[in-house]
This record gives structure tokens, sequence and C-alpha cells, in this order.
């Protein structure tokens, strides 16, 4: 109801004729839509790249559960901490260049340099890049760890390679074409994100021109009615590129190569697995370079945002701050309703995404969900502009603008298709079999979910609930516009303080942006853990 309340609303006020003539005679557009374009094509394809690559090497050398096991960590850093740990190191100023300068360089200043928001868009791709990819090796590796799915992908690897295949030809011709229809939906996530994100583009994205995102977001934020008419209408064009890319995209992704392979079985090679050429498999990278280029980037991203949050008087080009600090850690503890609201606004919204996905997929019919699937994954695919112009017209009217009844009901539409990504394949590898024995033992559906499926799946609800948290600690545009300015959350404020020069103050509220969902995360997986000396009473068949 509120996905389609929210749509409604804004499908109303795109019908302004005279709105889309002045967006389209406003000369920033089209060079606006133009780096919206490069920016989020370049960075999909390059996360889609990397993905497979990482997944391969992974794969042929049983090394991808130790690697996919600091993705956790990863997934916990939100994205305007991404991109601020980045701009601390790729700015005039940042630390890449003081460690070059003055031997290497001869500069004693910060040189005038685009190194950052440049206008070529460099910046906001690499920073998309090294946020997307955790996210899509994160729900790879929740189809590649079900049970029924491992066994039988094992079991098809090692036959390609008795008939003649190498690892590389039988992950390419057999694992990938099955795995990569699964991850259409995630991967249209991430298109869309980098096509439609605000946040990040303000901070390390280009400014002039700004994105298609951030021009819509500054007409939406103007005072003249007339302008926000554009910016709705910019909203509007920006849901057009994101379902003609989007259709595109899937297009290419496809389940074509799944289907060959279930008909022909006895073919090895498929036109599908030709898609991506051979060397995205193997060979032209050592086996872990990209794995490991990312996890030095995070590494690095986190140690800036450290040293930074205490760092005082730094000036150029020296290494290290001449003085050392507290005072901005101090200022983020004076404003300790800040934490308390973004910490209340992710446990209420994930906990309430949580107990609905899991009663959506206990409850509905199989029909209902693959039916209604995409509808609660839309939030996902469209943009973020487009759906808070819904949600604060939606608001309006309820009366819940302004509110933090509101303002959580507005964050929990975003973190639902997240909560349902992480728990649909869990339930979909639960074998059925364990309800029939179960009954035929005597026992109703309630013992069976207690203490047989849910203790079960407890690792994926654990994830699933941490990765709500992750999501709704990142929320900016909903935040701004449902909570009309009233609530203000660590991500907000690290976003406001990144267009300023307080660089101490910045780097303390994203390190905190990051250890929130970093410290979620470690609960769940100490909730989510297997109890190996655990005592559970055997059940036993009631008479």
């Amino acid at each position: 109801m509120p996905i389609g309340a929210a749509l409604w609303a804004v499908a109303a006020q795109m019908l302004d004729a005279a709105a889309w003539q002045t967006l389209w005679a406003d000369p920033q557009t089209w060079r606006a839509w133009g780096m919206t374009l490069w920016t989020g094509l370049a960075s999909t394809a390059l996360a889609w790249i990397t993905v497979a690559h990482v997944l391969a090497s992974g794969f042929i050398r049983q090394q991808l559960g130790r690697w996919l096991s600091h993705l956790p960590a990863l997934l916990a850093t939100p994205h305007a901490a991404m991109a601020i740990g980045l701009v601390l190191w790729l700015s005039p100023s940042g630390w890449a260049l003081r460690l070059l300068s003055p031997g290497f360089t001869g500069f004693d200043a910060p040189p005038p340099w685009f190194t950052t928001q440049d206008p070529w868009g460099l910046g906001l791709i690499l920073a998309l890049w090294l946020k997307e990819v955790p996210f899509l090796l994160w729900v790879a590796a929740t189809q590649m760890q079900r049970e029924d799915l491992r066994r039988r992908w094992q079991a098809e690897y090692a036959l390609a390679q008795t008939l003649g295949r190498t690892p590389a030809q039988a992950f390419a011709q057999i694992i990938w074409p099955q795995l990569a229809p699964r991850l259409r939906w995630p991967l249209l996530a991430v298109l869309a994100y980098g096509l439609t994100v605000v946040d990040m583009a303000l901070i390390i994205g280009p400014a002039t021109p700004p994105t298609l995102a951030v021009l819509a977001w500054q007409w939406l934020s103007d005072a003249d009615l007339i302008t926000q008419s554009q910016g709705v209408a910019a909203a509007g064009w920006l849901t057009g590129t994101v379902l003609v890319a989007g259709v595109v995209t899937a297009w290419l992704v496809g389940a074509a190569p799944s289907r060959r392979m279930l008909g022909h079985g006895k073919r090895l090679k498929l036109a599908g697995a030709r898609r991506l050429p051979k060397a995205v498999f193997v060979g032209v990278w050592p086996p872990n370079v990209m794995w490991t280029t990312i996890l030095t980037a995070y590494a690095a991203v986190w140690f800036a945002l450290t040293v930074g949050s205490a760092s005082g008087v730094w000036p150029f080009p020296q290494v290290w701050p001449e003085l050392w600090t507290l005072g901005a850690w101090q200022q983020v503890a004076s404003s300790a309703h800040t934490v308390w609201t973004t910490l209340g606004l992710g446990v209420a919204s994930a906990s309430v995404c949580l107990l609905w996905s899991v009663a959506w997929l206990e409850l509905a019919p199989r029909r209902w969900q693959q039916a209604l699937q995409p509808w609660f994954l839309l939030p996902l695919v469209l943009p973020s502009v487009l759906w808070v112009v819904g949600l604060y017209s939606l608001a309006l009217h309820t009366r819940l603008e302004g509110q933090w009844l509101g303002l959580s009901l507005a964050h929990a539409v975003m973190v639902l298709p997240y909560v349902l990504l992480a728990l649909v394949p869990a339930y979909q590898a639960v074998d059925p079999r364990q309800a029939a024995l179960v009954a035929s033992l005597g026992h109703g559906r309630w013992v069976y979910l207690w203490r047989v499926k849910w203790p079960l799946l407890k690792r994926a609800i654990a994830s699933a609930w941490a990765v709500g948290f992750a999501v709704s600690v990142a929320q900016y545009l909903p935040t701004l516009y449902v909570g009309a300015g009233r609530f203000a959350t660590v991500t907000t404020e690290a976003v406001t303080l990144a267009a300023g020069a307080q660089r101490s103050l910045m780097s303390a509220y994203a390190a905190l942006q990051m250890l929130l969902p970093i410290a979620v995360f470690a609960l769940a997986a100490w909730l989510g853990r297997s109890r190996r000396f655990e005592k559970i009473a055997p059940m036993k068949a009631t008479p």
C-alpha cells in the first residue's frame, strides 16, 4: 500500500507539460544526463566483471568461503563513509599526494587539480565500484551456499573437467550461466543506484555538470514551485532511463543460458557462456589481485577516517597531523540524540521488515510470492529522488510528515527489498521433507518452526536484520524529506559536513556511520553462529 500510494502521488505530479518543456530547455539537463549514463553504466560494468572474476578465482581455488568471510565488514561500510574516506585520500590535500610531496612532486601547497568532484566522474565511478562489488558478492554467496545448488554445481563442475574442460572453462560454461540469471535483480539494483545516487555524488561526484539525480535534488529543494516541478520531471526522466537500462541489462544477463543448459544438458559448450570473454574468469590478473585491491581500498578508507577523526592542525604536505585531538568525538558525544535517532530508526525499520518478510514467506502462497516479488523490489530499481517525492506527498496526506513514525515507515519501505533478498534464497533452500518428518512425529507447525526451521535459518535471519539496519543507517534523502529537517542522523550530518572544511568532524561522523553497522553485523554473526556443543533435547513422537 505505501509503495502504490507513493507511486500514485508522484505520477500525478509528473503530468505537468510545462515542467517537461522547462526541463528539456535547460542546458544543464543533457550534460547531466550524459554524466549519469557514463558513471552509472561504467561502475555497474566494472562491478559485474569484478564479481565474475572473484567468484571464478575463489571457486576454482576453493578459497571462496575464506574470501567471503570478510564481506560483513565491507557491507557495513556505508556509501557516504566510503566516499568521504576516498576524498581524504584523493583530494588535492589528501594523503596520496602528501606521501609524494614534496619529494616526488615538488608541491608545497595543494595543487588546483580535480582529483575529486572531477568533471569526468572517475571518483564517483571508483566509489560506486568499491561499494557495489561486496553487495553483488554477498547476494551470489547466498545462492552458492544453498545446499541443493552447491552439491549440484560441484558435481557438474567435476563432470565437466572429466570431459576435458579446464577449471576456468568448466566455471564459465557450467557454473556462471546458472548463477548469472539469479543475480539479475541485484544487478538491476546496482545499476539503478549507480544512475540515481545522490549522497555519494554530492561528496565525490562531478560538480560541473553534476549528475541528473543531484540536479533533480537541487531543483526539488528550491522554494520556487516551478523549479520543484522541473525537479519532479527530472526524477521522472531518470526513472525512464533506469527502466530502459534495466530492461537492456536484464536481457543481456537473461535466463537463456540456464534454460538452454537444462534443455541440452549434454552440450557443455554453451552460447551463453561466451557472453563474457574467458579472460574475465582467469589468467589476465593474478589469482586474487582484484579481491586484494578491494580489501586494501577498504582498509585505507577505514584508516583515513580513523586518523582524520583525531587530527587537529595538519598543514600540507606533512603526512601526519601536528596536533592530535579528540575534539571531534567530543562534539559527536555532545549530540548524542543524533546517534540515538539513527539507532532507533535502524532497529525499528529492520525489525519491522524482518517480521513482515518472515510472515510473508511463511504464510503467502508461493504463486503470490513469485507474482508480487517484483512489486516489493521496486525501491531497488527506481530512483530515490522519485521515491522521496511520493513518500513525502503520502506523509503530508497522512499527517506523518516530520513525525518519527512516518520517518521509520519511510525507512522501512527502502529496507524491505534488501531483507527479502537476504531471506528468499535461504527459505528456498529449506528441504520441505523436514516439515513432513516433524508432522509424522505428531508435532504441529509451530514446533517445526521453533525447533527445526528457524534454528536452521538463524544465520540468514540475523544477517538479513543486520543488512536492513545498515541500509537504514545509510538513508539520506528519505530522512531529509519525510523527516522535514526535524531529525538529524549520522548520515545527514556526515554528508552535510562533507561540503565544509571541518575535516576532523566530518571524519568522526563518517567513522561513526561505519562503526554502527559493523557492531550490528558482529552481533548478527554472534547470534547466527553454530553452537557445536549445544545440547538439544530430542524430539519425541507424541502418542
